[in-house]
């Protein structure tokens, strides 16, 4: 990291479901990227790009990012001092269960805009890591519920129902399942539209448009996710890294701090999963 850089991401052993990052970044950028579940962030120093399909967020203290799960986006320092943040990860099933006990939505719960200038639920946000760096489970537990009812209720849809796929979205979603499977030797992309009946141009377009990153942004952002489940069973970085396809560990520990905002062998560490065997 950057001198004057840090972060800590973690998560609590009461409290499955639910990752936590806090950090100062100045340097640091984060590729585009998305996340199985969702993200709630508050600055509470600098301020804080982020780039998602909409446009660019500036995000400064008293606002509070919401994004959607598999959204892709970007984010990078706003001024030349950077950013601190405290930012909460809960998987889909902790917001789903929130939304079924405190809203009337239907379907799968999501957040109309991206943004919004809330002190109330950037504080509950902070004071959620506060409780869990302090031990207090109950408490985090407690106010992160809130403020995730607090959100729903006040931004909260049904997230829209998949239309039905076109030819090109149809391609990308079988170059998707491709690359997927074959994560750790995957084609070139001449060969993978060869594959799937269509031309190299098409098929980086209807990719682009179905999951808002060529395919080989995403193939690396899907690594990383594999890269973490098997080091949150404990796996060493090295056997992480060869099983979904990375060069060598540095290779992974490039691009996985890039993308997590922290090193392989720090997030084992967070988690409270041993080291390197």
């Amino acid at each position: 990291m950057a001198e004057g850089e840090w972060a800590r991401y973690w998560q609590h052993e009461r409290l499955p479901g639910i990752d936590l990052l806090r950090a100062h970044y100045v340097r640091h950028t984060f590729p585009r990227h998305s996340h199985e579940g969702y993200v709630f962030g508050t600055i509470t120093r600098g301020v804080e790009d982020v780039g998602l399909p909409g446009g660019v967020v500036h995000a400064g203290p008293g606002m509070v990012v919401m994004i959607n799960p598999e959204v892709p986006h970007t984010a990078r320092a706003g001024v030349t001092e950077g950013w601190v943040y405290s930012t909460l990860y809960p998987s889909s099933r902790v917001v789903a269960e929130i939304a079924a006990e405190t809203t009337t939505i239907r379907g799968t719960a999501g957040f109309a805009e991206t943004d919004a200038v809330d002190p109330q639920a950037a504080r509950l946000i902070r004071e959620v890591h506060r409780a869990a760096e302090e031990g207090n489970a109950l408490a985090a537990d407690s106010m992160l519920r809130i403020m995730v009812a607090r959100l729903l209720r006040n931004h909260g849809r049904s997230l829209p129902a998949r239309e039905p796929l076109t030819a090109g979205a149809r391609d990308a979603a079988r170059a998707r399942a491709v690359l997927e499977e074959r994560m750790e030797d995957p084609p070139a992309l001449q060969a993978l539209a060869a594959e799937l009946g269509t031309s190299p141009f098409a098929l980086l377009r209807a990719f682009r448009d179905r999951y808002g990153m060529p395919p080989h942004t995403w193939l690396t952002d899907a690594r990383v996710r594999r890269a973490r489940r098997m080091l949150d069973v404990g796996a060493a970085p090295a056997e992480a890294a060869a099983a979904v396809g990375f060069a060598d560990q540095p290779h992974l520990n490039r691009h996985f701090t890039r993308i997590v905002g922290v090193p392989p062998g720090a997030y084992q560490r967070g988690r409270g999963v041993g080291g390197p065997r």
